[in-house]
């Protein structure tokens, strides 16, 4: 297992992550940011254990991302 670490805060909206990984990311309705699907937020950073089938795709979604605010801890 793996950690995908979101600070959603910092998002702008781009949906690469979505494009990339759509099992693990969706795009809210209420502000159109992207949401970190099964996450859980501490101190205002959301954070998920990930299975490891799931790396790859995160790791391009973590690269893809214009504004480098998805993390992959653990692997």
């Amino acid at each position: 297992m793996f950690k995908i670490i979101h600070y959603r805060d910092k998002c702008i909206g781009c949906y690469a992550c979505v494009e990339i990984a759509p099992d693990r990311w969706r795009i809210s309705k209420k502000d159109g940011r992207c949401t970190l699907v099964g996450s859980k937020i501490k101190k205002g950073i959301y954070q998920v254990d990930a299975f490891d089938e799931e790396l790859e795709e995160n790791k391009r979604a973590a690269a893809s991302c214009p504004v480098n605010i998805i993390k992959i801890n653990g692997k």
